[in-house]
């Protein structure tokens, strides 16, 4: 009996010796991981939406048409382009396309957004629906019109009952900032109840005197407010974000004892703006804005992603890994692709449209694939001339065009606004590297072309966005011209509240048009 009770202990012995090693040997769960951003290039004030299994996002266009780019994407990490809100702008509008917001209701998309009015150059609130994103939306006009400007909406819906909330008395000077809120109509169109205040800026606090760009949930029996404070954009700028809660939409609403709770790093500067999605597996997701560290300014503000968690004891949420945006995390889903932006397109046989972009200030250029080239119509008599341009992803790049020489200037350009530019242009048996500064064209540097030459190749490398060469070559070959290149640095590029774009214009005397037999964007 002693033997068998010796035998019996030394199995159960090896059988969780044995036990124990497999549980060693079992591989470990693999955890996958995404990088900010995950929307790259100027896309400020995302808004995002679930419907079904697939987000959308839209974010600021400023100054830049068409207007309110829209993404979509399966896991909130991979963002595929969809096209934009307006292709042609609304009638009433001229510019400082800012902070569309999205939301769907019975089958039916609304953008509720923020442009400037032609009749007196103020800001308020639009709104406009579809049923199909992908053939952009219908305009419904003004919805929001209060005092000197009313901005950054966000639709809430309250027992069977919509509500827009939004930024005012920011250009009051005898009222401080405040979130106001007011009842919509039932097909979400009209503004119908009276206002109310939910939030106010303080001054003497974190805020600098300033609150916008609230995103509004429920969880539990409380509604949450993200908003974001002090200056948004350039160089200068120290955006954070705080919380704030309440049981009642209608307030009173309490702001966080903690606040801010996200704020800028080296690595992400002046994070802000942005709305909460919550996943299938009920994760919360701040999809917002930062600036790039690294290249700042001349990327804008970019699409990153920062998750929340909750303090169950306090009913307060937290950012998961801190109060700065992460560089990288753990991603919202196991499935991600890796994304390339570069791209090639040879005219002569490829009929893709680039995703260009233009100045909402001048009327929409006129462009087109015709015989194997594209052709841009020179109809602006500003010294930059007619523009078409590209949302730069990243500061490390080079940029190409391929063009047969005219008698107009084509030019490849980096883009800050038509008084703010750089380029590198060439006509027959001319080429020059030129600047716009505060609207003055200067030559840096001109040579002659030999009059064998006609179809040229011009190239700018970019790194970290700031600074620039710029060369030319023939048929790949680097002809003996400006000592092969130009170096230059621009540090009055980016606007305000806006980053440079790269592209190609056509300038100079008379009519006529580009013949641009290929373009080519690569990024490091």
């Amino acid at each position: 009996m002693k033997k068998m009770k010796i035998r019996l202990l030394a199995f159960a012995l090896l059988l969780l010796f044995n036990t124990n090693l497999f549980a060693q040997k079992a591989p470990p769960t693999r955890v996958v991981t995404y990088r900010n951003p995950v929307i790259a290039g100027d896309f400020a004030d995302p808004s995002v939406i679930r419907v079904g299994d697939t987000y959308y996002a839209a974010g600021t266009s400023s100054e830049w048409g068409p207007a309110y780019p829209i993404y979509s994407s399966k896991n909130l990490v991979d963002w595929e382009y969809v096209g934009p809100v307006f292709d042609e702008l609304p009638k009433w509008t001229m510019g400082s396309y800012w902070a569309p917001e999205l939301f769907f209701r019975n089958g039916t998309f609304f953008v509720y957004y923020t442009a400037r009015r032609k009749s007196d150059q103020k800001s308020f609130i639009g709104v406009a629906s579809t049923k199909d994103l992908t053939k952009g939306f219908k305009d419904h006009g003004v919805i929001v019109e209060w005092t000197n400007e009313a901005i950054d909406a966000f639709i809430v819906e309250d027992k069977d009952k919509l509500f827009i909330t939004w930024k005012a008395y920011g250009l009051d000077k005898d009222k401080g900032i405040e979130i106001l809120g007011a009842e919509l109509s039932a097909d979400g169109l009209k503004m119908t109840g009276k206002e109310f205040t939910m939030i106010k800026a303080d001054p003497a606090g974190w805020e600098n005197g300033g609150a916008e760009g609230q995103a509004i949930f429920k969880r539990g029996n409380f509604w949450y407010m993200l908003y974001s404070g002090n200056a948004c954009c350039g160089e200068q700028c120290d955006y954070q974000v705080g919380f704030a809660r309440a049981e009642n939409l209608q307030g009173p609403w309490t702001k966080y004892s903690g606040n801010p709770v996200l704020f800028g790093d080296e690595t992400w500067k002046c994070p802000g703006h942005g709305t909460v999605v919550v996943t299938p597996d009920k994760r919360y997701f701040y999809l917002h804005h930062a600036y790039n560290g690294t290249e700042f300014t001349f990327t804008g503000r970019q699409g990153v992603l920062s998750e929340l968690i909750w303090d169950e004891a306090s009913k307060w949420p937290a950012f998961r890994y801190g109060k700065t945006t992460p560089a990288q995390a753990e991603a919202p889903s196991t499935a991600t692709v890796l994304t390339n932006p570069s791209f090639s397109l040879d005219y002569t046989r490829d009929t893709l449209q680039a995703p260009w972009v233009y100045d909402v200030r001048f009327p929409k250029p006129s462009y087109a694939i015709e015989k194997g080239a594209l052709r841009i119509e020179k109809t602006s008599e500003q010294p930059v001339g007619s523009f078409i341009g590209l949302v730069l992803k990243k500061g490390n790049y080079t940029f190409s065009a391929e063009m047969k020489l005219n008698e107009l200037m084509q030019n490849i350009v980096l883009y800050g606004d038509a008084d703010n530019a750089l380029g590198l242009g060439v006509r027959e048996e001319l080429i020059e590297v030129w600047q716009i500064k505060d609207g003055k064209r200067e030559v840096i540097r001109s040579q002659e072309v030999p009059e064998k030459f006609n179809l040229m190749n011009l190239k700018i490398d970019s790194r970290f966005g700031r600074f620039y060469e710029f060369s030319w070559e023939v048929k790949g070959q680097k002809i003996d011209s400006l000592s092969n290149s130009v170096k230059m640095e621009a540090p009055w590029l980016p606007r305000w509240d806006r980053a440079p774009r790269v592209g190609v214009s056509v300038s100079g005397k008379g009519g006529g048009k580009s013949e641009i037999n290929a373009i080519r964007m690569k990024y490091d």
